[in-house]
């Protein structure tokens, strides 16, 4: 080969690649992210997470706390209860055991359970038959992309380890059904609704998965019906401990407690979320549209204050909504149209219909929907399945532009952790 022949050659091992730079930035974007929650890790001082008092109580061999961390507790009987599922208490107990209620650790829980939540999906991604890059970029955009890092981020309240844990089984359970370990997937979406309520809608997902290959999606023969078995008996165990749980601390099966939260804060701290409780109620129709424009609407939000309006305050802590601080998520356009996405948009429209009359929209959040991750695994598999298996040159060049949404959702959820972390938390 002459130097006139090689020299094309040359030059094109030397031009610019700016996928290349876009991985490293998205990388270094993730890592930041990372870096931040060894800081929270750092900085976790304990007496913020009141699931520590209620594997606090349940050592001491009972069901109420003496206190309460936060604002979402009950008072019933004159005794104060953490009305939370339990199974995050039972991941927490360990921790409570050795340190007592008042420890610090649960973001270190959370940032594993992140990781397990993470591999998850790179195992998803790969029993669906994605490449070795979109896996990656699949599993970066549902870990950092996502609400999922938020909640890891802050593990050390109630309401955000209870996600995380709850997202890490779900992952988990629908890794297992499409590997048709059904008894566990069952199980695994029994102890997430134990963990998070809603999980509970995922199983008709789980279902879908777990179908053979050709096979219909409802059938009465014998294969069909004891696979609807292994699924739904671990689930109907889960709801009989629930209803037990709920009978022992409030009297009934169905009284969760959450009716009562609203008269555990004194009436100087009480907030919009208190008063929407008791003067409108938990669910009701007035918190439709602001939940509809926070989920689907409401774009990345700094709010400005001083003289000048030019002082950063904080970041709205009612959120960003999905489609804009995850945009990959309409990469779903790409889905087949099967029964696994009919499944799936059945799931998210009955959870995020729910969601929408409810009195909360996740506050406090910077930058994310959390009820979000409540249904966003339930499409995100037929996203991964429809955008990105099938035609190599198709799944090559609708990976680019993932890869630019991905990065740019990354890249906010960066930014909104600076402001926080600027503003202190304000």
């Amino acid at each position: 080969m002459t130097a006139t022949d090689a020299t094309p050659i040359e030059a094109e091992r030397r031009r610019f690649d700016r996928w290349t730079v876009v991985a490293a930035v998205a990388g270094a974007l993730a890592f930041a992210l990372v870096f931040a929650l060894a800081y929270r890790a750092l900085r976790e001082t304990g007496g913020s997470n009141s699931y520590a008092l209620l594997a606090d109580a349940w050592l001491h061999g009972r069901f109420f706390s003496p206190s309460c961390f936060d604002s979402d507790c009950a008072v019933f009987m004159d005794r104060i209860y953490v009305i939370f599922p339990p199974v995050p208490a039972l991941v927490a107990a360990p921790l409570v055991a050795v340190f007592g209620p008042n420890a610090s650790g649960f973001v270190v829980i959370s940032t594993l359970l992140c990781a397990v939540t993470g591999w998850s999906w790179w195992s998803i991604a790969g029993r669906l038959g994605l490449t070795t890059e979109a896996r990656a970029w699949a599993t970066l955009a549902f870990v950092f992309g996502t609400p999922a890092i938020y909640v890891a981020l802050r593990g050390d309240a109630v309401w955000f380890f209870a996600q995380a844990v709850a997202l890490t089984l779900v992952s988990l359970a629908i890794l297992s059904a499409l590997d048709r370990r059904i008894a566990l997937a069952g199980a695994l979406i029994g102890l997430a609704f134990l963990s998070r309520q809603m999980a509970l809608f995922i199983a008709p997902f789980l279902f879908a998965l777990s179908r053979p290959k050709g096979a219909k999606l409802i059938a009465f023969d014998r294969a069909t019906i004891a696979d609807a078995l292994r699924l739904g008996l671990p689930v109907l165990a889960a709801i009989g401990v629930y209803c037990l749980y709920n009978w022992v601390r409030f009297g009934a099966p169905l009284e969760t407690g959450y009716k009562y939260i609203a008269f555990y804060p004194n009436e100087a701290d009480r907030n919009f979320i208190t008063w929407r409780i008791l003067d409108i109620g938990l669910f009701s129709k007035d918190y439709f549209v602001f939940n509809v424009a926070h989920m689907f609407l409401q774009g990345f939000h700094m709010e400005f204050g001083g003289k000048y309006m030019t002082d950063i305050v904080r970041m709205d802590q009612m959120g960003t909504s999905l489609l804009a601080a995850s945009p990959f998520v309409l990469y779903l356009l790409y889905a087949r149209a099967d029964a696994k996405l009919l499944v799936g948009l059945l799931v998210a429209a009955v959870v995020c219909g729910i969601t929408l009359f409810y009195h909360s929209n996740g506050f406090s959040q910077h930058n994310v929907q959390r009820y979000a991750l409540d249904w966003l695994p339930a499409l995100y598999v037929p996203l991964l399945a429809g955008a990105f298996t099938g035609d190599p040159a198709k799944v090559a060049e609708r990976l680019k532009p993932f890869k630019l949404l991905t990065t740019y959702a990354i890249a906010l959820n960066v930014a909104a952790f600076g402001v926080v972390a600027l503003t202190k938390g304000a």
